[in-house]
């Protein structure tokens, strides 16, 4: 299954009532770019997704760089969205894909699987020259239900539990590039390495310029993985994975979680290990 859509489609339902357009630009070093970018303009009726204030909770000693949000906070944000059980969401970043993939996976969490990625994002939108706006819209408050899916969701406990059982029920995926994932450098936490045992699958290697590669193309990146055995995917702190779990998923992977917390995570345990160099399990 694919779960990105065309610029072309979403263009011929700009106007469909049960269509919510979420705009999740974002960028890493400065966490403002995004909301005045899409201030100054967007996708018409696109509701913007702060990803500290709205897709992550507040930073505390556990949990790493980018928290899971309470899900009574997420309840609120995506009411005040106007989301509701109708609603199809359309997501899209700068063409990254990764922020608008953590929206997609957070609305998975809560069980609303009506959730769309826009292939290109808003460069491609923009490119083709469609239409955008600056004006803020408004919609009525909806009451948005939660159904959680856990099984999508793995803990701290959860891998730390696969780590010592060094068995091959379970891979896990460092969707890091592999300069960190060896350890070799760390710009951003304050160790270097990877999960033991991990392999290592870089999250951009799915995409081609800005594009989401196709489900063949998918497969090839994890043709090595059995697709009977449990993935956890993990990055440095739980949004660049999202857009692994996804090309799993398309690639036919049906058991796959998200470290949400990930690596910042793992590293605040001072009893858990860090491994560099290459797997050799």
């Amino acid at each position: 299954m694919n779960y990105f859509i065309e610029k072309e489609w979403l263009l011929e339902h700009l106007q469909d009532k049960n269509i919510r357009i979420a705009d999740c630009r974002y960028n890493l070093g400065l966490s403002e770019e995004g909301y005045d970018s899409y201030v100054k303009d967007h996708i018409p009726g696109a509701v913007y997704f702060h990803l500290s204030k709205d897709l992550s909770g507040p930073v505390s000693v556990h949990g790493g760089r980018h928290p899971l949000p309470a899900i009574e906070d997420l309840q609120e944000t995506f009411s005040l969205a106007g989301i509701s059980e109708e609603t199809t969401v359309i997501a899209y970043d700068g063409g990254e894909g990764s922020y608008a993939a953590r929206l997609w996976w957070l609305l998975n969490y809560v069980g609303h699987e009506k959730v769309y990625i826009l292939n290109g994002g808003y460069k491609a939108w923009k490119d083709a020259g469609y239409p955008t706006n600056d004006t803020i819209p408004t919609y009525l408050k909806t009451e948005f239900k939660v159904h959680l899916n856990d099984k999508i969701f793995a803990s701290q406990e959860e891998v730390k539990k696969m780590v010592e059982a060094k068995n091959d029920e379970t891979v896990i995926i460092d969707s890091r590039e592999n300069k960190r994932y060896l350890g070799m450098e760390e710009p951003i936490d304050k160790k270097a390495g990877h999960i033991p045992g991990a392999i290592n699958k870089v999250w951009t290697e799915g995409f081609e310029n800005g594009r989401i590669k196709s489900i063949k193309e998918q497969e090839k990146r994890f043709k090595e993985i059995d697709k009977d055995k449990q993935v956890i995917v993990y990055c440095g702190s739980g949004v660049t994975a999202t857009p692994n779990f996804i090309a799993l998923k398309m690639a036919g992977y049906n058991n796959v979680k998200l470290y949400a917390g990930s690596f910042s995570d793992w590293i605040t345990y001072e009893e858990n290990e860090v491994e560099t160099g290459k797997n050799v399990r």
